[in-house]
């Protein structure tokens, strides 16, 4: 959603056309930047946010992360939905030699920083996908950051929806709780990874991405328990795809599909299509139109900031999201992984990135455009089997082969993920 502000309310008719407008004027001067080769091509950069959960001496969240704020520097840390939770912003690097290593030391670094604000006021931080000892009475609305972006997504949210939230998941245990906000969601910590790709590449890239991301996943789950109940090996994937679905108050089909997705097909030519089927299938949830006009930017040799297209974005969950950014002037895209969790520790973190970067640098350079390999059908499935049985799931691969996710990644996965 970025980080500004938005407008609460439902929006006016017209409100919600001139910023439907607003998006696909984005859009088209998207695609003008891609046809005259605006975008920046030839440059790997890896980047990464670490989500945190904040404890008190007994375990139990500690809602004071506004708190911690107004001691740690406002460039690198910032809220997150709960207010038990932060966020670490880390800086993006050069996808070669040590980044990874850098990345690690940055992340021990921020946590250490973290930890000795937290300790003032006698609390703890905490990396993991669930915090374990979560109970429903710290999901009260009360403890959702007070922020107005926040207020906003929970009020358009529970608007569109037109009713309580609900929570049913199957494991080894059940769940199912009725909810009155988004706050479910603040269950979630996670480890997102972004890298930089080429934009006359990008579909091969995200493909790939798409396809790398179940056998990273199944070496990666953190997030077995919530509320008391063992649900899946990474609970967040389903917790977060109820907590934020907004179709069951939905008259007609243009949400047949919940706002968190793996997606719906394999990308055939460019990140365009990504932007143009959300844009179609979801309902905007603001409707705060930029007085930037993207096209005169591009005319006045100005790099356009996209704004609209970029405030719907994020309020669209794709597990792995397409993102246009800007450093230093010069626009770019990238993937943003969103499956990973938090922790156990940053080593493991960065394991997991590493194992997610560089299978889907191997499976690019070896297979190059992989839809014609694997049904898009089946690495959705093996999304789903990899949240709820981890190293356990059968994961289905190249010639309609279907093979246990540990013995896939010994043989197969890190292999590719080493060349």
């Amino acid at each position: 959603m970025g980080q500004g502000n938005v407008s609460a309310d439902g929006g006016s008719d017209e409100q919600k056309r001139a910023f439907t407008r607003a998006m696909l004027r984005d859009v088209q001067a998207l695609e003008v930047m891609l046809t005259e080769g605006r975008i920046e091509t030839g440059v790997r950069r890896v980047g990464a946010e670490q989500e945190v959960a904040l404890i008190d001496q007994a375990g139990a969240p500690a809602p004071i992360g506004e708190q911690l704020l107004e001691e740690l520097p406002a460039d690198g840390f910032t809220t997150e939905l709960g207010r038990f939770n932060l966020e670490v912003n880390l800086t993006p690097l050069p996808f070669s030699g040590t980044s990874l290593r850098d990345l690690e030391s940055e992340i021990l670094g921020s946590l250490t920083q973290l930890r000795e604000v937290a300790d003032r006021h006698d609390a703890m931080v905490v990396l993991a996908g669930i915090l374990p000892s979560l109970s429903k009475s710290d999901l009260a609305i009360e403890n959702l950051t007070d922020r107005p972006r926040y207020h906003a997504l929970n009020d358009a949210l529970t608007r569109m929806r037109g009713g309580p939230y609900e929570l049913n998941i199957s494991g080894i245990d059940e769940l199912s709780i009725i909810h009155d906000s988004i706050m479910v969601e603040a269950c979630n910590t996670s480890f997102q990874v972004h890298f930089q790709v080429d934009p006359e590449r990008f579909a091969n890239w995200y493909n790939v991405a798409q396809l790398a991301t179940a056998p990273v996943l199944a070496a990666a789950v953190n997030s077995p328990v919530l509320l008391g109940r063992r649900l899946w090996r990474e609970s967040r994937i389903a917790v977060f795809q109820q907590s934020i679905d907004t179709r069951v108050s939905q008259s007609g089909m243009r949400e047949f599909q919940p706002r968190v997705s793996f997606g719906t097909d394999w990308i055939r030519n460019s990140v365009l299509e990504i932007y143009q089927e959300d844009i179609a299938r979801f309902k905007p949830l603001f409707h705060d139109v930029p007085e930037e006009d993207p096209l005169e930017e591009l005319k006045a040799g100005r790099t356009p900031r996209l704004q609209a297209l970029c405030l719907h974005n994020g309020t669209v969950y794709r597990w792995n999201r397409a993102c246009y950014g800007i450093t230093n002037g010069v626009p770019h895209l990238r993937i943003e992984n969103r499956v990973l969790p938090s922790g156990p520790t940053p080593v493991d973190e960065v394991a997991n990135a590493a194992l997610w970067l560089g299978l889907v640098k191997g499976l690019h350079d070896t297979y190059g455009d992989v839809t014609e390999l694997i049904p898009f059908e089946n690495v959705h499935q093996n999304f789903l089997a990899a949240a709820r049985d981890g190293l356990d799931s059968q994961l289905h691969w190249f010639d309609d082969q279907t093979i246990p996710a540990g013995e896939m990644l010994r043989d197969t996965i890190l292999p590719l993920a080493r060349t």
